[in-house]
């Protein structure tokens, strides 16, 4: 094990998170708050902490997976704790643990929050909140790969343990340039984002908070309703941009190099926009007899709501527009799927991804098809290319943690003696990074019903959705530390 590089990574990481903590600091001196020096406190002591690691050269940089997994996952749980001291400095959240949750929920752009009423809360924090959505959503970790001196030719351990989906691969021939193109796509879509917000008659603070939960897929909002009292250029211009962010951001790479057979030879951006399209139909015309009846929509506003909460759920964003939780089953049973199912690989949503339920799916009709015919030589493919048996292996043995795990969270969480639906929709919500749930955590409610335990564990249940399963594993595993 790689101490040196560990050690030296993580000053890098803990150093850029205290410069970051700059912005809301310039926020509060802009927005001439009662305490406008609490993140520029905060920033210094991050930056004092990771100077000396940054410091400490590795006298052997060579890095093979498994430190890239550990670096990973340390990285994200530094992140939410020196995150997580303005919360409980300033005491706006008196609890660290609900600190924690707090910021652990911004940086793995979950969105889940334990605070009641967020419209109390300095300009300055309310930024920070949504700042973390941003840094989180592209991952920190491929920033410091983008712009950083980090050396070593296996800096793609670290993107590859960072970067959600099954297969991540480099665009062009180095790491480097990889994480410089995902970045500039990224800043360039936030920009855009921004730019229409303005636009639509938003103040620069709100249409950058905005922003920075819907790119990366986060959610968290400067007003209690959400975005429900926006208008719906508004709505409609964030449920554009939600669902641009689910897409593999290789799609976007291909269509600005003018690959356009690449681009829309990508299997998994197809089925996920026809998921898209199928829910929103199915829900609005399960919804409109219900909202008609009591007069509160016309087609309209049904098509918008639903577009917007799916969008919303399968990009596992998290933001409202209406309280879902008084829609019919069929409805709310739609979105739990959505939950699970999550945005594309390469993007910066969470969920099992699309791609991985394709190949489950595929892999079903594959040994169908061989219980049929048991002499038949049949392949599983995706984007016209058969898939390893490694790379199957490896979503099955995914799906099988995913499921594992998700069943230990929620028997912990059951100790609180909440309500089932409470209960399984606040795990999945936090394993996906979605964000809201239904019952007590539905859109209009929040996770302050949990005891500490059980938002430590949740809050560790958002991590390991984020970085999918396997870094926190690793970490855990005392084998790791063997050397």
């Amino acid at each position: 094990m790689n101490y040196r590089m560990i050690s030296h990574v993580l000053g890098w990481v803990i150093g850029l998170e205290g410069v970051f903590m700059m912005l809301p600091f310039i926020c509060a001196l802009c927005y001439r708050e009662e305490n406008p020096f609490l993140f520029l406190f905060c920033g210094l002591l991050c930056i004092v902490v990771g100077l000396p690691l940054c410091l400490l050269k590795p006298k052997q940089k060579s890095m093979f997976a498994k430190e890239g997994f550990v670096i990973v996952a340390l990285s994200w749980i530094l992140l939410s704790i020196f995150g997580a001291l303005p919360f409980f400095i300033s005491r706006c959240i008196p609890s660290f643990v609900d600190a924690l949750f707090e910021t652990a929920s911004g940086f793995t752009t979950t969105g889940a929050s334990i605070l009641s009423d967020v419209e109390v809360l300095p300009k300055s924090l309310l930024f920070w909140r949504s700042f973390t959505h941003w840094i989180g959503g592209m991952g920190v970790i491929v920033f410091l790969v983008a712009l950083l001196p980090l050396s070593g030719g296996d800096n793609m351990h670290l993107i590859r343990a960072e970067s959600p989906g099954h297969s991540v691969g480099k665009l062009v021939p180095h790491v480097k340039s990889t994480a410089k193109i995902l970045y500039t796509i990224y800043l360039g879509l936030t920009l855009l984002q921004v730019t229409l917000m303005l636009l639509g008659g938003l103040d620069l603070f709100t249409a950058l908070t905005l922003t920075f939960g819907t790119a990366g897929t986060g959610g968290f909002s400067v007003l209690n309703s959400s975005i429900a009292t926006y208008s719906p250029y508004i709505q409609w211009v964030i449920t554009i941009f939600m669902l641009i962010f689910g897409v593999d951001f290789a799609f976007y790479y291909f269509i600005i190099q003018r690959r356009f057979k690449n681009a829309f030879h990508l299997e998994e951006v197809r089925g996920y926009l026809g998921i898209v399209v199928t829910a929103i139909l199915l829900i609005s015309l399960n919804i409109y007899p219900v909202l008609s009846a009591l007069g509160t929509t016309t087609v309209a506003d049904t098509i918008r709501y639903s577009a917007f909460q799916v969008a919303s759920i399968i990009t596992t964003t998290g933001y409202a527009t209406t309280d879902f939780n008084l829609w019919p089953q069929f409805a709310k049973m739609i979105l739990v799927i959505l939950m699970f199912m999550g945005a594309c690989a390469g993007s910066t949503g969470g969920g099992i991804k699309v791609s991985r339920v394709m190949v489950l799916i595929k892999s079903i009709v594959k040994e169908v098809k061989v219980l049929v015919h048991p002499k038949s030589m049949v392949k599983v493919k995706l984007n016209g290319r058969p898939l390893e048996h490694e790379t199957l292996r490896g979503i099955n043995v995914f799906c099988a943690s995913y499921i594992f795990i998700f069943a230990v969270i929620l028997l912990i969480v059951s100790l609180d003696n909440l309500d089932f639906t409470t209960n399984f929709t606040a795990v999945v919500a936090t394993l996906s990074n979605v964000g809201p749930g239904l019952g007590a955590v539905g859109p209009t409610g929040n996770f302050s019903c949990f005891s500490a335990l059980s938002k430590l564990m949740l809050a560790m249940a958002m991590i390991i959705g984020r970085l999918e399963i396997f870094p926190v594993l690793v970490l855990l595993s005392p084998k790791t530390w063997n050397r």
